[in-house]
C-alpha cells in the first residue's frame, strides 16, 4: 500500500436511528451559534467519507455533517430487496429534524445525492438556506411505454439478485478507485479504501447493498422532477467538472440541451465549472471546490 492520506480535520462517527434504520453520519467541527450546519450527501455507490478532502480544504472551521445513505457505508441496509428514491427524501427529512429542527441548513449533494437535494429543496423550501448540486444531472425522461419491459427486467433480476465481488486486499480496492478515476491520488485512494470496503471471510467487500444494482421498476418522470425544481426557494449553486460527464453517461439519450432547459427552470441559480475535473470533482479539485463553496455559502 502507498502512503495513506492524513486528514487535516478528523471526523467524529455518530449513529442515528432514522425511520427505523441505523444511519451513520460523519461530523466535523463544532456548532457555531447563528451559522447553519453544512449537510453533505453522497452519490450512488459512494460513502459520506468521500467528502473528507473538501472538508480539509475549507478555510473556515464550520460544522459539516456527511450522511451515509441507507444501504451504503456504515448505515444499515433497508432490509428489503429494492431501494426507492422517495426513501432518500424521507431519510434526509428525518436527519434535518434531528440536526437542525428549528433553522434552515446549507445542503450539498453529489450525483445521486445532488438529485435528492434538488427534489427535497423544492418540497421543503423553508428548510434550506443555501443549496449546492455537484453534477446531479438527473436522468433522461422515460416513456410510459417502457414500463412493461422495465418491470419484467426487475422481476427477472429479483430471481437472480446481483452480488458484489470481493477484493483480496485494501490495495486492490484502492486500485479499483483509481481505475474509476485516474485523477484520484494514490494516498487518497488508500484512505478512501478503508471507508469504501470492509473485511469479510471472503475478502474485502464494498460497503454497499448489492440490491442497489437492481433495475429500478419506477420510471424516471422528468415532469415530476421539474415540478419540484421550480419550487426551490434557496439560492442554488450548480457545479460540474470540465469533463463532459453527461455525454459520457448517456450519450444522445440525454442531450445537453435538455439538461440546460431543466436548469433554466431553477430560480436564483449560479453556475461554476471546475477545470481539470471529472464527475468526482470533490476528489479531483477539492481546494478549488472548497473555495467556491465558501464564496457561495458566505
Amino acid at each position: 500500500m502507498p502512503d495513506v492520506y492524513a486528514p487535516h480535520r478528523v471526523h467524529q462517527d455518530e449513529f442515528l436511528h432514522l425511520r427505523g434504520l441505523r444511519h451513520h453520519i460523519l461530523r466535523w467541527g463544532q456548532t457555531v451559534p447563528g451559522q447553519p450546519p453544512l449537510i453533505m450527501v453522497h452519490g450512488w455507490m459512494d460513502v459520506g467519507a468521500s467528502f473528507q478532502f473538501v472538508v480539509d480544504a475549507l478555510k473556515q472551521d464550520r460544522e459539516v455533517v456527511a450522511l451515509d445513505w441507507r444501504g451504503f457505508g456504515l448505515s444499515e441496509m433497508s432490509g428489503s430487496d429494492s431501494y426507492w428514491f422517495p426513501d432518500y427524501l424521507g431519510d434526509l427529512d428525518a436527519l434535518l429534524d434531528r440536526l437542525s429542527p428549528d433553522a434552515p441548513v446549507d445542503l450539498l449533494g453529489h450525483s445521486m445525492g445532488g438529485n435528492v437535494v434538488m427534489s427535497y429543496a423544492g418540497v421543503r423550501p423553508q428548510r434550506i438556506r443555501r443549496l449546492v448540486n455537484l453534477e446531479g444531472f438527473g436522468m433522461p425522461d422515460v416513456s410510459p411505454a417502457a414500463a412493461p419491459e422495465r418491470l419484467t427486467r426487475w422481476l427477472d433480476e429479483l430471481k437472480d439478485p446481483p452480488t458484489l465481488r470481493p477484493y483480496a486486499t485494501l490495495a486492490d480496492v484502492a486500485e479499483r478507485l483509481r481505475k474509476n478515476n485516474p485523477r484520484l491520488a494514490a494516498d487518497k485512494a488508500a484512505w478512501l479504501a478503508q471507508h469504501w470496503a470492509r473485511e469479510t471471510p471472503e475478502g474485502f467487500l464494498l460497503n454497499a447493498d448489492p440490491a442497489h444494482k437492481l433495475a429500478n421498476p419506477v420510471l424516471y418522470r422528468k415532469a415530476e422532477v421539474l415540478a419540484c425544481w421550480q419550487r426551490i426557494a434557496a439560492p442554488t449553486l450548480w457545479i460540474e467538472g470540465s469533463d463532459d460527464q453527461l455525454t459520457r453517461f448517456w450519450g444522445t439519450r440525454y442531450p445537453r440541451d435538455d439538461f440546460e432547459a431543466r436548469l433554466a427552470l431553477v430560480p436564483g441559480l449560479e453556475r461554476t465549472v471546475l477545470q481539470d475535473a471529472g464527475h468526482m470533482l470533490h476528489h479531483d479539485q477539492p481546494e478549488a471546490l472548497a473555495a467556491r463553496l465558501e464564496l457561495f455559502l458566505d
